[in-house]
């Protein structure tokens, strides 16, 4: 019986040498990120912005301009309705107003008051998901979004800095660094919708990433063992080769539970399964030519028994 293998067991790709190129591309990505955020800004969901958000099914197909003309005619703040995919059969609407208070409980009537408008214009819509959100509620959930991004990362290089050496902290932090960012910016440049669930996105990006980079990491610390005179360059690459099979792997079977949610999980999961897409296809890239080439760059010691053994000598340690 074969077993089904994307890549061979044994492998022997030149990573570095198309390190600068990569490096290059990584370095254009942050800036680019940079200008784009000021520029275009991020389109932001309900949850940041504060508002309503309805998702309604309808049974018959009517032009999304007679939505449009409904909402923006009850006085509600800035309409946007888009048609989405997903539902039984019927047409599938998702429908967002601005802002109608600061408070959760203020917002009832209001909404109430959407859905009689909707259901006396259009009979029998089914309301799939009904979402409100008060205005300082909203500011308070972007600070708390940046702030769980920003206290996963610091957990992450205090777990690396822990269980390697600095050097390999740096440069995974980074990397995942790194990866938050070129994210955030094709949100910038695409304009997709940036909520609570992205946020989500972003930090499986981070659960992923740290996860095949100490993956990496440890083969190297091995070799680096095994290896003592061979130099830094060529046992990463060792490893970085030694642990293809296993992340081409782990990156295909993941992409193709995240492309069955993109097409078929609706509206709902759209943003979070495209950025869980995105951010691991940039993450698998960054493991090797941004973790792994800061790693090279700053160097790392040859033999971690050194330091024990010259410990073990002093005068005196016998008898401690």
């Amino acid at each position: 019986m074969k077993l089904l293998r994307l890549v061979p067991d044994h492998t022997n790709f030149d990573f570095f040498k198309p390190m600068r190129f990569w490096l290059a591309v990584s370095i254009l990505g942050v800036v680019a990120t940079c200008i784009l955020l000021p520029i275009r800004g991020l389109n932001f969901g309900v949850d940041f912005l504060g508002g309503t958000l309805i998702l309604a099914e309808f049974p018959e197909h009517r032009d999304i301009s007679e939505y449009r003309e409904l909402l923006t005619g009850l006085e509600v703040g800035d309409v946007a309705v888009t048609e989405a995919s997903g539902g039984s059969g019927g047409q599938v609407v998702l429908m967002r107003v601005g802002t109608l208070g600061d408070d959760v409980a203020q917002d009832a009537n209001p909404v109430a008051r959407l859905q009689a408008a909707i259901d006396a214009a259009f009979p029998g819509a089914t309301y799939l998901q009904v979402d409100t959100v008060g205005g300082k509620v909203s500011g308070e959930l972007v600070w708390t979004g940046v702030f769980a991004v920003g206290l996963a990362l610091a957990a992450v290089m205090v777990y690396v800095w822990l269980r390697f050496e600095w050097q390999f902290a740096l440069g995974a932090v980074i990397s995942l660094l790194h990866d938050v960012v070129v994210t955030v910016g094709v949100f910038s440049l695409l304009q997709l919708e940036f909520d609570l669930t992205i946020v989500a996105g972003l930090l499986t990006i981070i659960g992923f990433s740290i996860n095949d980079t100490v993956v990496v990491f440890d083969r190297v610390r091995e070799n680096l063992r095994k290896y003592k005179k061979t130099p830094l360059q060529e046992v990463m690459n060792l490893a970085l080769n030694e642990t293809l099979s296993r992340t081409v792997m782990t990156v295909v079977t993941t992409l193709i539970a995240l492309f069955a949610l993109l097409f078929f999980g609706g509206p709902v999961v759209f943003g979070f399964s495209f950025a869980a897409i995105f951010g691991i296809v940039v993450g698998t890239y960054s493991s090797i030519w941004v973790a792994s080439a800061i790693v090279l760059w700053l160097g790392v010691k040859r033999d971690w028994t050194a330091k024990d053994e010259a410990a073990a000598a002093k005068p005196g340690r016998a008898g401690a």
